[in-house]
């Protein structure tokens, strides 16, 4: 677990969250809107003040290993996991290699996100044989490192439902740049060209898409977005969007904006709408270090750890978390220049807990993907130390009856909670002292005062809440 530095948080942030807060605010000017919607505790978008509080990172704890290398059309480079969780189900696809063409990419499914299987799947002939789990590419298709992602645009045919993009390169007056090819399937399986010519084009002077670029349907801003390697803006590896209404005409790219952060190069971006709030557009790049050698008998330089970033608008990220989300740890085989690289594959994994899987070893024939597991909504907190601390939000337009808390504390710990006023003041029935103590280690607990848990008479008010936090961690909130 990390926390911010104060001083670098208000030298790289103060602009950008001005605006957020700008932006949180109503049509009114005074109110968020809707109580209802999960309040994560990310940054201080949604947050008025905040006292004796430290904002806290979360790693993920490593759990099993999943899938391993264990085919003939797999190698060392097995890389780039995409996985989406439906119906039941969970779905992996992966680059099977990328040492010789053709480039495969291999499919993995699972009922628990735990074990795995690779089914035979009967589409594509790898030595003279369709009996395995290759997906792409088909006959003629063109795109190789995929990245992979379910359209839940109301406006999709089902005969799209599923899109990918993919890699490749064109020469241009004796220059070489990177495209961009686009697929669609109806199953996740069955695949075909979304269209002959590439979606997107590098622009000549910023040729370099290289990398897992991602591709996803961005449901709060009715678009599509690509997050693409870039490598103009700072003369290392960097990432830049692209947009677009229907997946086939996109916009000239734009670099994201981190603020001011601190130049690094951020090898991949692993960008996904978090499922609880897909407004917020979470990223786990891949930070690269070519300078640095750990073990003097690898051939490449350099090492490489997973960071962890968020945007509310899906261009301007908030890294006030410098440090790394996943280190690679005491194992050796993590410990050079690519080892370890998350995708996009943040998920459900059961009413508490939510996985990410990343991989390890990577050029190593025990290349693999492992799982992580984080708890709901567990990336940032915020802490209270055992003197106690306390946050007020941003005014509220109240609609429901209950707040449900995602909590954490000691068996000393504590949390209250007290809604006030338009002045500030404390509702009646509902301040601090007319909450009891709240401690344990819930996702969902309901407060409750004296008078009991129901404010349904205060529908349609503003409001603030005040939450003291003593020896605890407080991840998010809602109203229902």
């Amino acid at each position: 677990m990390m926390e911010t530095d104060p001083a670098m948080h208000k030298s790289h942030n103060t602009i950008r969250l001005a605006i957020l807060a700008l932006l949180a605010l109503g049509s009114t000017g005074n109110a968020q809107g809707p109580a209802g919607r999960l309040h994560l505790l990310l940054d201080d978008a949604e947050i008025e003040s905040e006292e004796n509080l430290r904002r806290v990172l979360h790693s993920p704890t490593p759990k099993e290993v999943v899938v391993e290398l264990d085919r003939p059309y797999e190698d060392s480079t097995m890389y780039d996991p995409t996985v989406i969780h439906e119906n039941g189900r969970y779905r992996m696809w992966y680059r099977a290699n990328f040492n010789a063409r053709p480039f495969y990419t291999g499919y993995a499914e699972s009922t628990d996100g735990i074990r795995w299987t690779k089914p035979d799947l009967g589409l594509i002939e790898y030595a003279s044989s369709k009996q395995n789990n290759i997906v792409w590419p088909v006959p003629g298709g063109k795109g190789h490192t995929l990245s992979f992602f379910r359209d839940d645009n109301p406006r999709t045919p089902a005969s799209e439902r599923y899109k990918a993009i993919g890699l490749e390169s064109e020469q241009v007056d004796g220059k070489t740049r990177a495209v961009l090819y686009g697929m669609v399937s109806e199953d996740g399986l069955r695949w075909r060209q979304a269209q002959p010519e590439p979606i997107v084009r590098a622009p000549l002077d910023d040729p370099q898409f290289d990398a897992h670029n991602i591709a996803l349907w961005d449901s709060a801003r009715n678009q599509y977005v690509i997050y693409a390697r870039g490598w103009a803006r700072h003369k290392v590896r960097d990432i830049r969007r692209f947009t677009s209404t229907d997946f086939r005409n996109w916009s000239e790219p734009r670099y994201v904006d981190f603020g001011g952060a601190p130049i690094e190069e951020l090898y991949k971006n692993a960008a996904i709408p978090y499922f609880r709030r897909p407004d917020i557009i979470l990223m786990f790049p891949k930070r690269f270090l070519p300078q640095r050698k750990f073990d003097p008998q690898w051939k490449e330089d350099g090492l490489s750890d997973v960071v962890f970033t968020f945007s509310r608008d899906g261009l301007r990220f908030d890294r006030r978390f410098m440090e790394a989300f996943i280190r690679p740890g005491p194992d050796p085989l993590n410990w050079h220049e690519r080892a370890i690289e998350a995708g996009p594959t943040l998920v459900p994994a059961g009413p508490s807990e939510m996985a990410l899987y990343y991989m390890e070893h990577y050029r190593s024939p025990k290349v693999r993907v492992r799982r992580g597991i984080l708890r709901t909504d567990g990336l940032v907190s915020l802490r209270g130390g055992y003197q106690g601390g306390s946050l007020v939000t941003r005014p509220l337009r109240m609609e429901g009856s209950q707040l449900l808390l995602n909590y954490s504390t000691s068996a000393v710990g504590r949390v209250r909670v007290e809604i006030q006023d338009s002045t500030g003041g404390p509702v009646a029935g509902f301040a601090l002292a007319d909450c009891p103590e709240i401690f344990g280690d819930e996702i969902d607990r309901k407060v409750s005062w004296k008078s009991g848990g129901d404010f349904a008479r205060l529908a349609g008010q503003t409001v603030r809440l005040k939450i003291e936090i003593k020896d605890g961690d407080l991840y998010s909130y809602r109203i229902q």
